[in-house]
């Protein structure tokens, strides 16, 4: 995907060839290409926000990030407003979109995430979306941060992409390309080295790849996964900051607010890019655009209305931006109150590329295409969460959630009560012994949890308004009891 790519009737494209290729030569192509792809499978490129807070975005609300490009794909489509993530933390939600299963049912899906010294991985035999869809007839591509598993054993190229351009770990500097002062960027199964701000090379990539696919008659599907506005906190202009940080990249004290909006800004402006890469060469109709965040915000992101960041079961930590468009397929200017999890967009996105699941492994989310093309009602979702650290477990049946933290357990309507201060286990027992009963019945289907599996915590060490929060615990709980009254 680096220095050469292959077009599907084998001509052979440079990297000089791709970028010196004029906008006005693209846009000649556009009315040949929108022609063939009316009745053509769509291609599915899907952006993948790390860490940013259900309101960090203009059309959910926040007043001070401008997010133009972002806004317009809600626009355009639907925007969901009670999403969630498959995890409160990026490994295990990211197997749950890849799956479209409960992460726990897989080793990797017990990480929290993943270390950089575990020997666990994605299993290369595990059905993925990507390798679904290569099946349907798509070229796959990942663009961006990957962090299910290393080299020799696990990879984006062995679970079912043709191509991959990023990074491995859980996260790198954005002008070193360096996590804890290793290197950490590749093209394919190979090491590079690229100068520039890692979002900017990401969308460049990401557009690049639309480009180059305008002319050919098979359907693509890129997952563009941003490593913002994860840490270090570096804008475009942060440089200096960089060299500064060195190779401490959690980065604790450059956490500034400006710095954290100017991240998200500048991943919104390549969204932009992608984006007007689709409409110069005419696949922008054809084409599924998704956006969406791995998880709930951290210290700097806005998770308003809710409480909570990531690494918790609070609906903060697992409350996400959810969107996405197919012009005249999805309506437009949709805002649906359908309760959705990341595992969904599997079974939705086959549907709607003539893709198949595997029967072994069925996905545990629903498909949604009804609810995008003629607005269907809403459907009542039942969805289970655990979190080792500190204990964590919830489910949500309807309007109400059950939530345990430590030794407390919760009752809360989400829909009324969004900042889960009012809790009503006492005057709803019934409600909250069913729920919790259903916890520990779908538990029982799922891997245990181990005591080497890795987990972390917010604490009061570290958050001020973490008050007496404990620091990481990271035994195992599984022994199926009641939860607490």
């Amino acid at each position: 995907m680096g220095a050469v790519m292959h077009e599907a009737d084998g001509k052979t494209l440079t990297r000089r060839t791709l970028l010196g290729g004029s906008v006005a030569g693209a846009t000649l192509l556009a009315g040949r290409a929108n022609a063939q792809r009316k009745s053509r499978q769509p291609n599915v490129i899907m952006f993948l926000a790390d860490d940013l807070g259900a309101a960090d975005i203009g059309c959910y609300g926040v007043p001070q990030i401008r997010t133009p490009a972002i806004d317009a794909i809600a626009a355009a489509g639907a925007r969901f407003t009670q999403a969630y993530a498959n995890s409160a933390v990026c490994t295990a939600s990211r197997v749950g979109i890849i799956t479209g299963r409960y992460q726990y049912r897989l080793a990797i899906g017990l990480e929290e995430p993943l270390s950089a010294v575990s020997d666990v991985g994605l299993p290369p035999e595990q059905p993925t979306l990507p390798s679904l869809l290569r099946k349907a007839g798509y070229s796959t591509y990942l663009v961006g941060k990957w962090h299910l598993g290393s080299l020799p054993k696990y990879g984006p190229l062995k679970s079912g992409y043709d191509h991959f351009w990023g990074f491995r770990g859980g996260a790198l500097d954005y002008f070193s390309h360096q996590s804890n002062g290793k290197p950490d960027l590749w093209d394919d199964d190979s090491a590079v080295e690229s100068k520039g701000y890692l979002t900017t090379l990401i969308g460049g990539r990401a557009a690049e790849i639309v480009r180059s696919q305008a002319a050919s008659n098979k359907p693509y599907f890129i997952s563009v996964h941003f490593n913002a506005p994860h840490w270090p906190w570096e804008g475009p202009e942060d440089e200096a900051h960089s060299k500064e940080i060195g190779p401490n990249i959690s980065d604790p004290q450059g956490a500034k607010l400006a710095t954290y909006n100017r991240m998200v800004e500048a991943m919104d402006q390549q969204i932009g890019a992608v984006l007007r890469a689709l409409e110069q060469t005419g696949q922008a109709d054809n084409t599924i655009v998704i956006f969406t965040s791995d998880n709930g915000g951290e210290r700097l992101s806005n998770t308003w209305p809710f409480t909570g960041k990531k690494t918790e079961l609070l609906e903060g930590g697992i409350r996400i931006p959810s969107i996405v468009r197919w012009p005249g397929r999805f309506r437009a200017d949709l805002v649906s109150p359908q309760v959705m999890i990341h595992m969904d967009w599997l079974p939705t996105l086959l549907a709607a590329c003539g893709g198949q699941p595997d029967p072994g492994s069925p996905s545990d989310g629903i498909n949604l295409l009804l609810k995008l093309t003629e607005g269907v009602a809403a459907t009542p979702r039942t969805l289970f969460w655990r979190y080792k650290s500190n204990q964590q477990r919830a489910v949500r049946d309807g309007d109400y959630k059950a939530l345990k933290i430590g030794t407390h357990g919760y009752l809360f309507n989400v829909v009324d009560d969004p900042l889960e201060r009012s809790d009503l286990k006492t005057k709803h027992p019934d409600i909250y012994q069913r729920l919790t009963g259903a916890w520990n019945d779908w538990n029982r289907a799922m891997l245990s949890e181990t005591a080497d599996a890795n987990t972390y915590n917010n604490s009061a060490a570290t958050w001020a308004d973490h008050i007496n929060t404990p620091p990481i615990d990271r035994r195992a709980y599984d022994d199926g009891s009641p939860w607490p009254l």
